[in-house]
């Protein structure tokens, strides 16, 4: 944006009483002494309080201030936020969740569940396996 436009931007935000200064008087020097008188010259005092005195000063307290900083411990209130919404979703739909957001690389799937067999029992009793020794062997 130029400096020109700028200007006229401002022109349109001054308040309506007051005049538009003459371009020469804008910028409050007339020569190149006065640019360096302006800096030579001392800053009134302002009628503010005086900051090298004690009075009227508030002393902070090194306790109050470490109680400030001090880190809170949230935990009792995140646990009662996040016991209070007991809302559990089917075991199907949770499947179908994870199932999508699931990557498809071998490595995102998650192994296959082999299902156990359990070791059938035997099928001949004790009493069956003393006539067959009998029967082959020919013990009494």
């Amino acid at each position: 944006m130029s400096a020109a436009l700028l200007r006229r931007g401002l022109e349109l935000l001054e308040p309506p009483g007051r005049a538009k200064a003459p371009p020469g008087l804008q910028r409050g020097r007339a020569g190149p002494r006065v640019a360096g008188a302006a800096r030579r010259r001392k800053r009134a005092p302002e009628p503010g309080r005086n900051k090298a005195t004690v009075k009227g000063r508030v002393v902070k307290s090194a306790i109050e201030e470490y109680h400030k900083k001090k880190p809170v411990n949230h935990l009792r209130e995140n646990l009662q936020y996040m016991l209070k919404g007991r809302l559990v979703a089917d075991k199907a739909v949770a499947e179908q969740v994870l199932a999508q957001n699931r990557g498809r690389k071998s490595k995102d799937q998650p192994p296959e569940k082999t299902e156990k067999k359990k070791p059938k029992g035997t099928v001949f009793t004790e009493e069956d396996f003393r006539k067959f020794e009998r029967e082959y062997f020919g013990v009494p």
